[in-house]
């Protein structure tokens, strides 16, 4: 009889075993054992590099060949070439703005090209080091770049960017300009420029519009 008694408690006991141990196979996991189980979340980081920056300089007021303006010639090639590109757009204002009358702003361009003087610059870039493609527009001052954008040239580092030029012109083309940027510039990779007749831009832009489209093309550089 004592035996068969000691037989049954060790056969409960045994079954109790089972069902603990049962019981903690199946439990289900904690919220803090789910959670540590979830990947985390990584953000990815901001593109800063790899931009474009449209830069140019253009004067209104009475120009050459088209009478009294509101925008300047470059001005409106600069507004195009950012709308198809996508562009950053930075224009270098001047301090002491240019007279409005023409042969005023022509007697004044020839004193500073003469005197090598540097116009003071108004405004500056902003994150300049995130650009390394810059797009540069200008007039054709006295066959040459204005002295204000000499002084743009060196007032940044440019080592490392690529640089596209473009001008408005009289009749003058891309007189040696993009040669005059290398020179001022030897640290970035200049490219073939882009000459445009401020005529043409201010009175008829569809005659310049395909060059102008063509030459981004060629340069990869419509979004």
């Amino acid at each position: 009889m004592k035996q068969t008694i000691l037989l049954l408690t060790a056969v409960l006991l045994g079954l109790g075993g089972c069902a603990v141990k049962e019981e903690t196979a199946v439990q289900e996991p904690t919220e803090d054992t789910q959670k540590t189980a979830e990947p985390e979340q990584t953000q990815e980081p901001a593109e800063t590099e790899g931009k474009t920056l449209l830069v140019y300089f253009s004067r209104a007021g009475e120009n050459w060949d088209v009478g009294v303006i509101e925008k300047g010639n470059t001005g409106i090639a600069a507004e195009y070439i950012a709308e198809v590109t996508g562009a950053d757009v930075y224009e270098i204002i001047p301090v002491v703005p240019y007279p409005s009358d023409y042969m005023e702003t022509v007697a004044l361009a020839e004193e500073e090209k003469s005197a090598g003087a540097r116009p003071e610059i108004a405004n500056a870039p902003e994150n300049w080091d995130s650009y390394d493609t810059i797009i540069l527009g200008y007039p054709i001052w006295h066959g040459d770049l204005p002295m204000i954008v000499y002084n743009f040239l060196e007032s940044y580092d440019f080592t490392g960017k690529t640089v596209y030029p473009f001008n408005t012109h009289g009749g003058s083309g891309l007189a040696g300009t993009p040669d005059k940027i290398r020179n001022t510039i030897p640290a970035a990779d200049i490219k073939d420029g882009l000459a445009l007749t401020g005529k043409t831009v201010q009175n008829d832009f569809t005659q310049v519009q395909g060059d102008i489209d063509v030459w981004l093309q060629e340069n990869n550089l419509i979004r």
